[in-house]
């Protein structure tokens, strides 16, 4: 019996389903339906059993724990719940039982405990992955018992550095960051901001939402935000506000900024953990310090510090110890960030070893549950899903600003969900999977509703603004849900997976003609989850797409028609052909007329091509039987027009005309049968008429005729005259020139057609339903009769009584059955049938027998096996001697076989078409057989088979429907053997049941769309489009049309486009959107009419990347070609003269800034020049000078507002600089060098008085210090960056940069006690760290002599107690053991740069004096150490060559200022200075061992790194970078020792 059904319902959100699946299950043990046994296996049943406790309405409990207890009784049960935490979570849900329920559990727990050493230790504990988020309309209130949620049951077993992801969860690529401990100070800034965004106050949210942003995130690894969740829960909260007044969707917008940069730093992230140059094969380590093994470490070998007792991370400044492991909880930063640099020099005289630090009591901190925090983090797919499931609701929004950034924020979680989830989410089975799999469906449900509200707006109710913004949301939503898609679910599962709304969302986008046009991949992608998802309204589509592109043929064919000069009819009839699809919809009967005239143009000349001839045929047949009665009545009106103006009575001035060839087109079997058959039965007036005008006008037009035409004429009417007599009638003009055809207009008998078929056509007469026709077919055949050969020696005589049976004779009251037998075998022998032919045709046997013989062959041949036994015997022919024998005046003899050998005849004619068409054509027989009928007229049997034959005979050339068609039947034997058009089986009087065929035509096409397609408004929506893009040709020329509704006045109404279609158009197409924006930007006349064009602008930036369209068509491309400068020159030339241009200005920025972003690649030459001339002017103020603000102006900004405002564009202008300055490096032309070096040293200035005013007291501000270091970051980076002031030299602007940056290092760093485990401020220790890195580069090149090292130094530090110690470059060592390894590889990097200079390497190790191991030791230990990343153990392998480059003594020289390293051999008591002493280190060190354990793991190839992979993936310990730094050390070392070795 199947349970996973039940027991997922056990997990059902409804408690009504919960507990009817308990109920369900219980039943079934208590009915023995199901065991004990069975349900142990389901391990997701022990999960929703104590999971059960955890929702809101927790019935039943009782009948759970019972259930519980008896599953106890078998051990698999006991090791599961064991394994999922069992034994705690009954512990704690103990307290909140009833009493008699705590005695049931308190059976559990005993049970519980019956097995533990059968339990193994490594049993997989499922992990729920953290802590659910708070429900959407109670934020406070956690649902359950514990506040922890779901996430309770998984925290018991895990050890902390635990993956949280279950073997069975198959969904993930990426779950959790390495875990991250924090310091006292950094809990408690993280928990006050959690508090703030809580709080009532909405400035004071607000301004922490721009703290998070400008600190917070700065100082922090992205990462410890989704380990301590609880300000991304805060800011997922914020986001319902986006629905609220009073201003209240401004706090969401700004938790949406929060959310986005959010997303981008762990981006950022997965990326540093993925990159091998910091990879690690300590995980732990990555953001910490690290101890170093103790292979690395030697005995202390004196009182002095050796280079093998030395620390790896010594400590200079600061506290005197270091903790021995690297969990992030050193002392509480706060408390040693009030030290002074007094005390800190206090501090360094009698440092201790690091491996001391055991002996050291360390300060008291606040305890923290780590195992309990890393059960309630988020895993990044639940982050990336839980944004999804806050943020798509906002999509609805009114405003295009929130729907904007909502998509931008989504736009960079879809990266981050491409990096952790993987495309089995659909097929997870796993808790987790099914988790996140339904949460995935439920916002790809909300998206498809978005995508159908958007859609549904876009309406002449709505006025132009809010058009504007929902079509602009439309297509901006479909973009990200089909890069949503594209990420996560391949297009084979599709039909699994998508709900319904979405569903119906794709279909509207695959109908949407303008977006299918500006996105044809995406489309294309459309289209494809459709045709899995929806095969009814995929068919729609493709049939809506196949009327498109007959449309786009339509179109074409008319412009190539009326072009001048010689036409390609191919082409044209190819394109007329196609164009007949869509003829339905627009019935632009132009195109048809002018189809119809080129048929008649290749039909006229003499030497056309026989296959143009017959493709144009079918498209005019196509025409002539169109289901539509009005495009038929239009075809049939122009063919009869034509045929007018070819053989009109005007005509006969001009005898043996060639205007007679026009109807050339007509006179082909085929388009006569189309008009006869078909035609002239239609129930329409305008169509029978001129079907009937149209036959009169050619039976009467011999005339107007050359010979050539009415030869062919009457050649075309041969085979359709059984058709055309259907219609003959003495009444009627048409009618009796029908009758005339079988006519004999003179005694030499002479007529319109051959004396054969006159004959074969007043026989068939005969049959006609009209009495008065049938009368004239007698006196038509009385000439044949009279003149027949021998006519006076047959039967009858022809006398009133014979004649007057005539008219009825073949008026049968009882239609013979015509089928015969098929059968695979045949029951009848040939030597059978060859001895009743035998008797037949004996004429020494009496005709008795013979009868009886005749009689037996007739049943015989009902089966058709024998059929050719007979004709091989000649019996045909000896049938038609008995015929004639009887006709003869003395064979009335042989008058009693005749019904039996009619009857043999008949069935083999009616099998055999060959023989069929041979006897229809031989008048004799015809004629024979009239006699036969006429000598039995008073024999109803003889009657009815002589009929039945002359029928088959008479209409041999319209039997099968094979000659009027263009199909090719394969199998023939499907095909009956005599088969009439349905137009004959009515029209005429049959003796025989007869198989009809062609009650339509066979010419005639299916329609693409039906009624009910055409009446949906996305479908004529579609066509409508379509028709007006390709009859103008693009949407280019439709768009630039001035007098449309002049124009489109040809078209039917449902063709024009309305206003609203105009703005779609418009809007879509990235051009012309853009060309409006710009526009409008430059004719507006207020604030908000900027603002709304830039965001659209903003709207079409964000397309191109979701899209992932880069080159054409994007904005990037589009731009180019369009004066975009002017628009903007007037806020980039002006300054703001009020806080409403400030916001302005704030919006126009953040728009460049996107632009640049996208063309930082390619930006043009001319750009360059015009954004350098702006922010270059000398005449007046530029954008450079709002960075600085004068200190009245600071001083008068008590407005929140204002402030916000101006930090907002101060933010801005820095991120525009910035992008800027990754522009410039395009940049190639002289001149544009010229102005790019010339701006960057302007901007550097003008950083470096941003940085003076923010280290200033009064203007102290951590945000605006941020910023400006990024930027000076950016500009310090291009070397040469000083060089172009016209006031300053290059080496005093370093001088300046170097002063303001050391201020800030020993503000942020030094004076914090070296704050080596605390993240407060690492973002300022970064940015200056990076950008004293490249000054010291600058610096190298600038400097004119080598005395700069000495500008590093840090003053003396004045104490009061002890003689002034001097720092010098003793700051630089507490930054190599930072836990940022990016702030170790910096801050090794300027030690490196410095250390280039034999004064350097002086300065530095004179500054590390103090340290144990020295500069020497410490370099040594870092290179050296296995666990830490390439990237900073080359920078110490740089610092080591330039170390062993400046030549050192063999022996202690009091006069040499370099003496190298110095060790101490306490075994000796002896000193070693110089060579030796590295010597000694080298040795001590094991440095070569570890050297060449190096370079046999060194990777020699270029490395490319997959950004897709997992950090857990192996990555060679990420030697490769290391390899030529330490190859260069050990030739460095090769020289200096090996010689003593």
């Amino acid at each position: 019996m199947e349970l996973a059904p039940l027991i997922r319902k056990l997990g059902h959100q409804l408690a009504e389903i919960r507990e009817r699946a308990l109920k369900n299950i219980l039943c079934k043990l208590d009915h023995n339906l199901i065991s004990y046994a069975d349900l142990v296996q389901e391990q997701l049943l022990f999960l929703h059993l104590l999971e059960w406790f955890n929702f809101p309405i927790v019935p039943m409990k009782e009948e759970i724990l019972n259930l519980v207890n008896n599953l106890l009784k078998h051990p698999s049960a006991v090791r599961q719940l064991v394994g999922i935490g069992a034994v705690e979570f009954f512990s704690q849900l103990r307290h909140h039982m009833d009493p008699h329920l705590q005695t049931v559990i308190d059976g559990i727990l005993d049970g519980l405990f019956l097995l533990p050493s059968e339990i193994p230790a490594n049993y997989p504990a499922v992990s729920y992955q953290g802590q659910p988020l708070p429900s959407e309309d109670k934020p406070e209130i956690f649902a359950g018992y514990f506040h922890q949620g779901r996430s309770n049951l998984q925290q018991m077993e895990i050890p902390p550095k635990r993956s949280v992801v279950n073997q069975a969860v198959k969904c993930l690529k990426f779950s959790t960051f390495p875990w991250l401990t924090l310091t006292t100070t950094d809990r408690h800034v993280l928990s006050s901001n959690e508090s703030s965004l809580r709080s009532n106050n909405h400035s004071l949210i607000w301004s922490t939402c721009e703290l998070l942003q400008d600190v917070i995130m700065q100082d922090f690894p992205a990462e410890i935000f989704l380990q301590r969740p609880k300000i991304v829960q805060s800011l997922l909260s914020l986001l319902k506000l986006a629905f609220g007044k009073d201003g209240k969707h401004r706090l969401a917008l700004q938790a949406v900024s929060c959310l986005q940069q959010l997303c981008v730093f762990l981006r950022n992230r997965l990326n540093f953990h993925r990159d091998p140059g910091f990879f690690s094969t300590d995980q732990a380590s990555q953001n910490s310090s690290m101890s170093y093994g103790q292979e690395v470490r030697g005995p202390h070998h004196s009182q002095n510090p050796s280079p093998g007792s030395s620390s790896p991370r010594p400590s200079v400044i600061g506290r005197t110890g270091q903790r021995p492991r690297g969990d992030g909880q050193d002392w509480d930063a706060a408390s040693s960030s009030g030290s002074s640099i007094q005390a800190s020099a206090n501090s360094r005289i009698n440092l201790q070893s690091p491996l001391d630090v055991g002996h050291i009591d360390l300060p008291d901190l606040e305890s923290e549950d780590t195992l309990e925090l890393q059960f309630q983090q988020l895993s990044l797919p639940q982050f990336c899903v839980f944004i999804l499931e806050y943020a798509v609701p906002l999509l609805r929004t009114g405003s295009s600003r929130v729907t904007m950034q909502v998509l931008e924020l989504l736009s960079e979680d879809v990266l981050l969900i491409g990096d952790a989830v993987s495309e089995d989410v659909w097929e997870d089975h796993s808790l987790f999977g099914l988790e996140l799999k339904d949460k995935l469906l439920m916002v790809l449900g909300s998206l498809g509703e978005t995508i159908s509200y958007h859609k549904s707006n876009i309406n002449s109710e709505q006025p132009e603004l809010m058009l504007v913004h929902h079509r602009m949301a439309f297509i901006s939503i479909s973009l990200f849900t089909m890069r949503l898609l594209q990420t996560l679910l391949p297009v084979e599962k599709a039909s699994k997976v998508l709900p319904e709304s979405l569903v119906t969302a794709l279909f509207l986008l695959s109908l949407d003609m303008p977006f299918s046009l500006e996105y044809p991949n995406i489309h294309e992608s459309v289209v494809a989850y459709l045709e899995q998802m929806n095969s009814e309204n995929y068919s729609i589509y493709k049939q809506a797409a196949e009327a498109v592109h007959s449309i786009e043929c339509t179109c074409n064919f008319m412009m190539d028609v009326h072009k001048e000069g010689e036409k390609n009819f191919f082409e044209l009839v190819e394109l007329a052909d196609q164009a007949l699809n869509s003829l339905p919809y627009h019935q632009h009967f132009p195109m048809l007329q002018e189809i119809i005239h080129i048929c008649l143009n290749i039909w006229k000349s003499a030497q056309a091509n026989p296959l143009l001839q017959a493709e144009s045929q079918k498209v005019l047949l196509h025409l002539l039987s169109h289901p539509l009665l009005n495009i038929k009545s239009e075809a049939y009106h122009c063919c009869l027009e034509i045929v007018k103006e070819c053989l009109g009575i005007h005509n006969v001035r001009t005898p043996a005309s060639s205007a007679c060839h026009g109807v050339h087109f007509l006179l082909h079997p085929k388009v006569l049968y189309e008009i006869s058959a078909f035609g002239l039965q239609e129930s329409k007036n305008e169509v029978n008429s001129a079907a009937k005008a149209i036959l009169l006008y050619l039976l009467q037009g011999r005339l107007m005729m050359t010979a050539l035409t009415w030869n062919k004429f009457i050649e075309a009417l041969y085979p359709i005259i059984p058709i055309l007599q259907g219609y003959a009638d003495t009444e009627e003009t048409l009618g009796n020139c029908i009758l005339s055809l079988s006519e004999t207009a003179s005694d030499k008998g002479e007529g319109i057609l051959p004396r054969t078929t006159r004959l074969r056509a007043a026989l068939r007469l005969l049959f006609s339903k009209k009495q008065l026709v049938r009368s004239v077919a007698l006196k038509h055949l009385t000439f044949h009769l009279m003149n027949e050969e021998g006519a006076s020696l047959k039967r009858p005589l022809l006398h009133g009584s014979v004649f007057s049976s005539v008219p009825t004779l073949f008026v049968v009251e009882r239609p013979i059955e015509l089928k015969l037998d098929d059968t695979k075998e045949s029951i009848f022998k040939e030597e059978t049938v060859e001895k009743l032919y035998g008797i037949l045709t004996s004429d020494t046997i009496d005709l008795i027998l013979r009868k009886s013989a005749a009689e037996q062959l007739a049943i015989i041949m009902q089966d058709t096996k024998m059929h050719a036994v007979v004709k091989k015997l000649g019996l045909i022919d000896k049938l038609f001697v008995y015929f004639t024998e009887c006709v003869h005046r003395d064979g009335k003899i042989m008058e009693c076989i005749m019904l039996p050998c009619l009857t043999l005849l008949r069935k083999l004619v009616y099998a055999d078409p060959v023989t069929r068409l041979s006897l229809a054509q031989q008048p004799s027989i015809l004629l024979t057989l009239l006699r036969v009928s006429l000598i039995f007229r008073d024999d109803c049997a003889v009657l009815t088979e002589s009929a039945a034959l002359l029928c088959l005979l008479l209409f041999d050339e319209v039997a099968g429907k094979e000659i009027w068609s263009d199909a090719v039947y394969s199998n023939c034997s499907n095909l009956p053997a005599f088969s009439l058009p349905v137009a004959i089986v009515r029209r005429y009087h049959l003796p025989i049941r007869v198989t009809a065929h062609h009650a339509v035509s066979p010419n005639s096409v299916v329609l693409l769309l039906s009624s009910d397609c055409l009446i949906l408004k996305p479908v004529s929506d579609m066509l409508k489009m379509a028709w007006n893009l390709s009859w103008y040709h693009g949407i280019d020329k439709l768009l630039q049309l001035v007098n449309y509704e002049t124009e489109a006045q040809v078209f039917l109404d449902t063709l024009k486009l309305s206003s609203e279609d105009f703005l779609t158009l418009k809007i879509t197409h990235t051009t012309s959107g853009l060309q409006d924006c710009l526009n409008a930007v430059i004719q507006a006349v207020s604030h908000r009419e900027v603002r709304a064009a830039v965001t659209r602008m903003s709207f079409y930036i964000l397309n191109d990347k979701l899209a992932l369209k880069f080159s054409t068509g994007s904005c990037r491309t589009t731009l180019k070609g369009m004066a975009w400068q002017t628009a903007f020159n007037r806020f980039l030339q002006v300054l703001p003269a009020s806080a409403e241009d400030e916001k302005l200005l704030v919006d126009v920025l953040s728009f460049l800034n996107k632009l640049l972003r996208e063309q930082k690649k390619s930006l043009e030459a001319e750009h360059v020049k015009w954004i350098l001339e702006v922010l270059l002017k000398h005449n007046s103020s530029s954008l450079l000078d709002l960075l600085v603000r004068p200190e009245s102006q600071e001083q008068d900004e008590t407005n929140d507002i204002q402030t916000a405002v101006r930090q907002q564009l101060q933010k801005e202008l820095i991120g525009l600089f910035n992008m800027l300055l990754l522009c410039f490096t395009s940049v190639t032309n002289r001149k544009g060098l010229a102005l790019t070096d010339c701006f960057r040293t302007q901007l550097a200035l003008k950083l470096l008085q941003c940085l003076r005013v923010t280290n200033a007291p009064h203007f102290y501000g951590l945000p605006s210090l941020e910023r400006t270091l990024r930027g000076m970051v950016h500009v310090t980076a291009h070397p040469g960056w000083s060089s172009y002031s016209a006031t300053a030299e290059p080496f005093t602007i370093c001088m300046k940069y170097l002063t303001g940056l050391l201020e800030v290092i020993s503000s942020f760093y030094v004076e914090w006690g070296g704050n080596a485990m605390s993240f407060m401020g690492k973002g300022v220790t970064k940015s200056t760290v990076l950008c004293l890195l490249h000054l010291s580069h600058e610096m190298m090149a600038q400097a004119k002599n080598m005395d700069w090292v000495s500008l590093w130094f840090l003053p003396y530090d004045k104490s009061e107690e002890q003689v002034p110690s001097r720092l010098g470059l003793a700051w630089l060592v507490p930054l190599w053991v930072d836990r940022d390894p990016e702030v170790r590889f910096t801050s090794l990097g300027i030690g490196s740069a410095l250390t280039s200079l034999e004064l350097g390497c002086i300065a530095l190790a004179d500054s590390c004096q103090n340290i144990s191991g020295g500069l020497w030791g410490t370099v040594i230990n870092i290179l050296l150490d296995q666990l830490e990343c390439s990237m900073v153990r080359r920078e110490a392998a740089f610092i080591l060559q330039n170390l062993l480059v400046i030549p050192m003594p063999t022996e202690e020289l009091k006069d040499c200022a370099w003496q190298g390293p110095c060790v101490h051999d306490e075994d000796s008591g002896l000193s070693h200075i110089g060579k030796p002493a590295l010597q000694a280190l080298l040795y001590h060190c094991h440095f070569y061992e570890h050297l060449n354990q190096m370079v046999n793991h060194c990777y020699l190839g270029r490395y490319t790194f997959d950004l897709n992979c997992s950090t857990g993936d192996s990555l060679m310990e990420a030697d490769c970078l290391l390899c030529n730094p330490s190859v260069q050390c050990l030739n460095a070392c090769s020289t200096k020792c090996l010689a003593k070795c």
